[in-house]
């Protein structure tokens, strides 16, 4: 009987632990579904600066679409999920959390990229952690690994993080400048000695970053024609000593950067685990990076057509910069600096 009644309080008092369980803090937009046949390529979620980024058709542009929402468990939103939406005046979504503590209120962005012509003049920041990021018609299609370097504990100023803007460009203009700086805290604790400078087109994936930080490097834009030359300018200085992944010192070798586009088959995105090994990718244009020299320099490079590969109907181009080319394996050498202006994709 006494063992029956100390049953009786344990279900008793899980029964009062589940009730006090707490509310979910939580108001994310987790996912943002518009039917495959209205878009160009598929919608981008930019979680650190609240904004969702999707490439529309033309037709559904003019009519408007409905969206299916996916919030944090609990979560209410403001249009309701399937709610048409249409762009003639700025569209946001208000989240509230199930425990009614926050609010998250996302910008709805409709991309759409003029000319391929990207001179680097306009420069935002991310209103939390500094970093900064360019504008082309107020519309971001730029990112780089500074929300990695954010998570990674780099000061929340805009010079700490690695990719920044300058107002030492091509004629006394803004550009964009990347530079290998030192690894936190932190990062040297999960085996990164180094966090090199990167600079793309596309989104960077937070909730990639720690998991697996190639795959939050999400590249590429729509592109409707069939490139032929990516050009621009460049500078380039390579830091003093160049290490391994490990920290040690690499008897002489050299730093190099990274300059290339590719053209791919979307409408899904390549990343930094695929975008040179893709069965997606239809051509390359890549700066030889044999040379550093200290004043600005034009490049102009081909694509370069991969026997075989078909372009399909939802292409992508991703223009891709870094530091040091063998970043993406925590390679290369502190102070290495790579600036970039105007560049260019010119469509055949």
């Amino acid at each position: 009987m006494k063992n029956f009644l100390y049953l009786i309080i344990a279900c008793l008092s899980a029964i009062s632990c589940i009730r006090e369980a707490p509310l979910n803090p939580e108001a994310d937009i987790e996912e943002f579904t518009i039917d495959a046949q209205f878009l160009s390529s598929s919608t981008i979620i930019d979680q650190a600066n609240s904004k969702i980024l999707i490439y529309l058709k033309p037709d559904a542009y003019q009519s408007g679409v409905s969206p299916t929402l996916k919030l944090s468990k609990g979560a209410t939103v403001s249009p309701a999920s399937g709610t048409l939406i249409n762009f003639s005046q700025p569209v946001f979504y208000t989240v509230q959390s199930e425990s009614g503590e926050n609010q998250k209120t996302y910008e709805i962005e409709v991309v759409e990229i003029g000319n391929w012509t990207f001179n680097f003049e306009t420069w935002t920041a991310n209103s939390t952690d500094k970093y900064e990021y360019p504008l082309d018609n107020n519309v971001q299609l730029w990112s780089s690994g500074n929300p990695g370097a954010a998570l990674a504990g780099v000061a929340q100023q805009a010079d700490a993080y690695p990719t920044k803007s300058t107002i030492n460009g091509l004629n006394g203009t803004k550009a964009a400048e990347m530079r290998t700086i030192p690894g936190t805290t932190l990062s040297e604790f999960l085996g990164i000695k180094l966090i090199p400078g990167s600079f793309f087109l596309g989104d960077f994936n937070s909730n990639q970053a720690l998991i697996n930080p190639l795959a939050a490097t999400e590249f590429g834009q729509p592109y409707f024609e069939l490139p032929d030359k990516f050009t621009g300018y460049y500078k380039y200085a390579p830091g003093t000593t160049f290490q391994d992944q490990n920290g040690n010192a690499v008897s002489g070798q050299t730093d190099r950067f990274s300059l290339y586009a590719v053209l791919y088959n979307g409408p899904t995105r390549l990343n930094g685990t695929n975008i040179n090994t893709s069965d997606q990718v239809v051509a390359r244009a890549e700066l030889p990076n044999n040379t550093s020299p200290t004043a600005f320099t034009r490049f102009e490079v081909p694509f370069n057509y991969i026997p075989g590969k078909t372009p399909g109907n939802n292409l992508m181009v991703a223009i891709v910069a870094s530091s040091s080319y063998q970043g993406d394996q925590y390679r290369g050498a502190i102070g290495s600096k790579l600036t970039v202006d105007s560049l260019r994709i010119i469509a055949k």
